[in-house]
């Protein structure tokens, strides 16, 4: 049993690994696939769907959407939660608790609540469902994730800084763009990340209240029954290969940094 023991957590941790990495695994192996009607038996090696990534009818069409909706949700859930974030760190006001509450319900109602009541109000405000629809959903679930990761970078800065800002007669525009701002700025791209992924990666809520627009979630899951196309495993790929190159310019970046900081006097 110590025997086992000590070498457990690299079973486990192993396990764990391979559990995540297989459905990975097949997306990008199955983009190679040699498809015709369907893509769950491997046919062949091709590199053809790489090459015609948009001969699936609709596939790019719901990727482009996805994108866009993502975008501009991001944009709008990032601008409006940081401001919210800052006003609930540094001001004191009638119903901060009670606004506080209401940012965190978002994020503990299931999302079939949330679809469905937004789905309702458009219906009652006579808005007819699309892309506008899909972005204000969006940008609703989202400002909740982006309040409560900027408000932990927000409550972390040293007011001493903007102090010194104004003691150097510094107006409120120029202490806040060039002091706090750019304090803010790692939390702010996190939360916007992080705003982004949710916004592309979304389903429920978007079935909801998409009506005749297709996201690329949405379309994954009607090809689903009769095999994912293999464009649209390639776009899952190339999505996925993406952000590994993003995590992994950050951390060498990030590293540079830290090794210059060390050489420097």
């Amino acid at each position: 049993m110590r025997g086992f023991g000590k070498y457990a957590i690299w079973v486990y941790s192993g396990m764990a690994l391979v559990f995540l990495m297989v459905p990975i695994i097949y997306t990008i192996v199955f983009s190679f696939n040699d498809s015709r009607r369907t893509n769950i038996v491997w046919r062949g090696f091709t590199f053809d769907n790489w090459l015609n990534v948009c001969s699936a009818q609709g596939v790019c069409q719901a990727f482009a959407n996805s994108i866009l909706i993502g975008l501009v949700a991001t944009v709008l859930a990032t601008t409006l939660g940081t401001m919210i974030a800052i006003a609930l760190v540094r001001y004191r006001f009638r119903f901060r608790s009670a606004t506080t509450l209401l940012l965190f319900l978002p994020m503990a109602t299931p999302e079939v609540v949330l679809g469905a009541g937004l789905a309702a109000q458009f219906l009652q405000a006579g808005v007819g469902k699309g892309i506008g629809t899909i972005i204000l959903a969006h940008t609703m679930f989202c400002i909740s994730f982006v309040v409560v990761t900027v408000r932990a970078r927000v409550a972390s800065l040293d007011p001493a800084l903007e102090e010194a800002g104004r003691d150097l007669y510094a107006s409120p525009r120029e202490v806040f763009w060039r002091i706090t701002f750019p304090l803010l700025l790692p939390g702010i791209t996190a939360a916007a990340l992080l705003s982004f992924a949710l916004s592309f990666d979304d389903f429920i809520i978007t079935n909801f209240n998409r009506g005749a627009d297709v996201t690329f979630p949405s379309y994954i899951y009607t090809a689903a029954a009769r095999g994912i196309p293999a464009e649209a495993n390639v776009i899952a790929s190339g999505v996925f290969l993406l952000a590994i190159a993003l995590v992994l310019i950050s951390q060498f970046s990030a590293a540079a940094r830290r090794r210059k900081l060390a050489l420097t006097p």
